[in-house]
């Protein structure tokens, strides 16, 4: 057991200063004032008006690593354990990219499964850039019925030059089978779209709405903001009961940076639970020319969402309005109840930030993961607590 005192809590809602019981996995007791009975083996750490959040989700993360588009030496390397922690990341859901090839379902769902073993909250995708899909049983709908972790369909590639060019009779397949996989487990279900630079943009998945019976929330488009016309785009489907995801990237002159499409979004009024924001986290950012040719590469990194909701609030926006984007909007999307929020009867996946609001402390299922900044549990193979 774990008592938290004098805590700021952000559930993601500003809740003042609480203190938080842990227990057996889970938030048990929120109050200003809770004290330790007599007899009973708790520790207990006074956070002096620290903040708590809730921990992050990043539904977009290449936890195999991404990459080998300018041949097997730019493959990225997998991501390990502490690069999510130290990161304020509590839950990633791992995906394939361009390469299906090398890289593979099964190895995807070893490391989701992998860092589960260690405490931490990991899932998966099943899929990648093309169409017809990679899978493990044979369909879409079979790996997310059968297979424990797999929980949607992605990221398949949409008006890029890198993606199979699939029909909008073969997107709407996919769909179907992720809504009714949905349906049959209660998982998210959802057709997760990596969208490019292609001028198409978001064209096959406007058609779907209007064309079939398709929900809405079934086709979850992210890096959005890589493209300003893009993003006034995808800011339309929102409006169609679409839920978008910005990618936290540098961004250039074409595009916007995740902080940016963020307050965008807060000042347009727009439904505020239809955005969230994921990292892309040990894929590859790459530029192209207009051949194809590879021009640069950088890698994403899960830090950077906390660094744009950082960057939000210098720029005068309030945690409790930028805060749900990374948590509670990410859970509610998956379809992950006991997540994203700070409440009695939630998962304890905490995160304290400092004065700084850098990552203090991270504790996951009630087990601690950093203390004082420094990562306490690690994988097997990790050479340092500090990425």
């Amino acid at each position: 057991m774990i008592l938290l005192k004098n805590a700021e809590v952000f559930a993601p809602e500003r809740l003042g200063r609480q203190d938080v019981l842990v227990a057996g996995g889970q938030v048990v007791a929120l109050a200003p004032q809770l004290d330790v009975p007599p007899g009973w083996q708790v520790e207990v750490l006074d956070l002096q008006g620290q903040m708590l959040i809730p921990g992050l989700l990043d539904g977009h993360t290449h936890l195999t690593g991404g990459g080998g588009e300018a041949g097997a030496a730019t493959r990225v390397p997998a991501v390990q354990l502490t690069h999510l922690t130290l990161a304020g990341v509590t839950t990633a859901i791992g995906l394939l990219g361009t390469d299906a090839r090398t890289r593979t379902i099964a190895e995807l769902l070893a490391c989701a499964r992998g860092l589960s073993a260690l405490g931490f909250n990991a899932l998966c995708y099943t899929g990648s850039y093309e169409v017809p899909p990679t899978t493990l049983t044979g369909s879409v709908r079979g790996d997310i019925v059968h297979i424990d972790r797999i929980i949607a369909c992605g990221e398949v590639a949409l008006s890029d030059h890198r993606s199979s060019q699939p029909t909008f009779d073969e997107l709407v397949k996919l769909a179907a089978d992720c809504h009714v996989a949905g349906m049959m487990t209660g998982k998210a279900g959802l057709l997760h779209l990596h969208m490019g630079d292609g001028k198409r943009g978001l064209s096959l998945v406007n058609r779907a709405l209007d064309e079939t019976e398709l929900p809405a929330r079934t086709f979850h488009p992210t890096h959005v903001n890589r493209q300003k016309w893009l993003w006034q785009d995808a800011k339309a489907l929102a409006q169609r009961g679409c839920t978008v995801d910005v990618t936290a990237f540098p961004a250039d002159d074409e595009s916007l940076s995740a902080g940016q499409a963020i307050a965008d979004w807060l000042d347009s009024g727009l439904p505020r639970e239809r955005l969230t924001v994921s990292s892309d986290g040990g894929g590859c950012l790459p530029t192209f020319d207009g051949d194809g040719v590879l021009l640069h590469m950088d890698v994403g990194r899960s830090a950077a969402i906390l660094e744009e909701l950082r960057g939000l609030v210098r720029d005068g926006r309030a945690w409790e309005d930028v805060l749900p984007f990374a948590t509670r909007n990410v859970a509610r999307l998956f379809r992950l109840a006991a997540k994203g929020h700070v409440a009695v009867g939630a998962d304890a996946d905490l995160v304290v930030l400092d004065a700084n609001a850098h990552v203090a402390h991270v504790i996951i299922g009630g087990r601690w993961f950093v203390r004082d900044k420094v990562a306490v549990r690690r994988g097997l193979f990790e050479p340092c607590d500090t990425f």
